[in-house]
């Protein structure tokens, strides 16, 4: 096929978490008209320190995205990484193939970085090329839909947000009512392993780096050698084929108990029944749409409980979904948010895995290794003990951006500073999610390893968690009066002796200073 020479009709911006060959701006493309634009940057993998498994994800995704594009014959602009003539930024990239092809114009689907977003609309301003913003296809709502749903409200609760939606999509609807007679399951999908364990489970989808992976792999061990994290388990789906693979893996082989053991926990078992579909959503090699109708159709064919697809379709058309109108609305002051006033440095043992708490040790690890860690062990194990112990809210936000394979802002940024560390002061969450070691110790068998004990607060087996617990109520005990729903655990602080305060404070302190 014939390649348009300069100069042309549009230059098609694609990002790294744009990998759709049915995204709205390749919908109208002419490959004798238009040429695909995409780079691999250095900036993307060191505005926060990304780690090796994020950057290999992000750039072998790429690469299989532009052979796609190209063995259907279009064209494509794309920088490697190691290129001599990469000026190492979007910007950078951006300003020299606008001077090779000088496009008419330049047409891109929403970023999901508001930095991107700046970027690369200064960049055509600067050049003076006029550029189109076409909405991202998949997602099933628009940011336009958000900021309608929460005009006028004082509260965005997510599950006022999923409700219309199921309504709106007829997502598990029954005519206009629920099906199952009700919206939310979550009471039926809060249970532990007990003592036994999980038992007998299935080992997901994995896949081995093919030749072009490698190379990724190689260049990222070459290029970026002090990077945290580790790259021999690199196993992420990276095309869109096998993203599909993902997908049925799931849904036919944990999608049944993900509901009943999503909320668990288990030493070395990093993947339980979760889906793992995460990155492929974020870089969209999977549609929401497709997946949530994935899962409703086991749910139809009988294939799994109503209360596990309801589990997981809320997560992809409640929270995730809400998740990307909160970040787009409230940007970009949100992410200078900082309620509680919480200015602690983040522990240097978030970089190495290296401490003696065991739930702490097991999710940190994981994560350098592998780049994933689970909700749970994100907000009720790495996010509490930041909020408990008061790092500040965008060191943590930055440590979540840079060691997640499946991390991008809009939808990192919320979820850690919002929800996890209560940084925006309860536009997300009703209250901190704070809880002293023996919520970690219900919910997984960590405690049964470690050296500390989740019933002490104070003392040479003082559980840090509980110990933090009760400190972060001191610290924030006026602010959290004005709070109902922490009337419970505030009133159980009343009782204590300032002889008992203070012990718990010292301890506190003690462990900030030492760990």
């Amino acid at each position: 096929m014939q390649h348009p020479t300069p100069p042309i009709r549009h230059l098609v911006l694609v990002l790294g978490d744009q990998l759709d060959l049915n995204a709205s701006a390749l919908q109208d493309f002419d490959p004798l008209r238009d040429v695909v634009w995409m780079a691999e940057v250095m900036e993307e993998s060191t505005h926060v320190p990304s780690a090796k498994q994020r950057t290999a994800l992000f750039l072998s995704a790429m690469r299989h995205f532009a052979q796609a594009l190209r063995a259907q014959g279009w064209p494509v602009h794309y920088t490697e990484l190691d290129d001599p003539h990469n000026t190492g930024t979007l910007a950078g990239e951006l300003a020299r193939a606008i001077a090779h092809w000088q496009p008419e114009a330049l047409c891109m689907a929403a970023p999901g970085d508001w930095r991107v977003l700046q970027a690369l609309q200064a960049t055509a301003k600067v050049q003076g090329k006029p550029l189109a913003m076409r909405d991202d296809l998949s997602f099933f709502t628009t940011v336009r839909d958000f900021a309608a749903h929460a005009k006028g409200r004082k509260q965005l609760r997510m599950e006022y947000w999923y409700r219309e939606q199921r309504q709106r999509f007829g997502v598990l609807m029954d005519g206009g009512k629920p099906v199952g007679g009700q919206w939310n399951y979550d009471a039926d999908n809060r249970a532990s392993f007990g003592k036994q364990g999980p038992q007998n489970l299935p080992a997901p989808q994995r896949f081995a780096p093919d030749e072009t992976t490698q190379a990724v792999i190689d260049l990222v061990t070459r290029a970026l050698p002090d990077a945290p994290g580790q790259l021999q388990d690199f196993a992420w789906p990276v095309t869109r084929a096998q993203a599909l693979q993902a997908l049925d893996d799931f849904i036919t082989h944990r999608l049944p108990l993900f509901g009943q053991y999503e909320d668990a926990m288990w030493a070395g078992e990093p993947w339980l029944y979760h889906s793992m579909l995460s990155a492929c959503l974020n870089l969209k090699l999977l549609s929401a749409q497709e997946v949530v109708q994935a899962a409703e159709q086991a749910w139809a064919h009988g294939q799994a409980p109503l209360a596990a697809v309801e589990g997981f379709v809320r997560q992809i058309l409640g929270w995730r979904e809400y998740v990307r109108g909160m970040y787009w609305t409230q940007m970009p002051n949100y992410l200078t948010r900082n309620a509680l006033d919480a200015q602690e440095d983040l522990p240097a043992f978030f970089w190495t895995g290296e401490t003696d708490m065991a739930c702490l040790r097991d999710a940190l690890q994981q994560t350098l290794r592998l780049g994933y860690a689970h909700h749970i062990q994100r907000l009720m194990v790495l996010g509490l003990y930041g909020l408990m112990r008061g790092v500040h809210p965008q060191h943590m936000h930055s440590w979540f951006l840079s060691v997640y394979v499946d991390a991008v802002e809009w939808v990192e940024l919320p979820n850690t500073l919002g929800m996890s560390q209560f940084g925006d002061g309860g536009l997300m969450a009703s209250k901190p999610y704070v809880a002293t070691g023996k919520y970690i110790q219900r919910m997984s068998n960590h405690c049964q390893g470690c050296r500390y004990d989740p019933a002490q607060s104070t003392g040479p087996k003082a559980c840090p968690y509980t110990t933090l617990y009760w400190d972060f109520l001191m610290r924030h005990e006026t602010l959290l009066k004005t709070n109902p729903r922490m009337g419970m655990q505030l009133k159980n602080l009343s009782r204590w002796t300032e002889e008992a305060r203070q012990a718990v404070q010292l301890q506190a302190k003690a462990h900030r200073d030492n760990a």
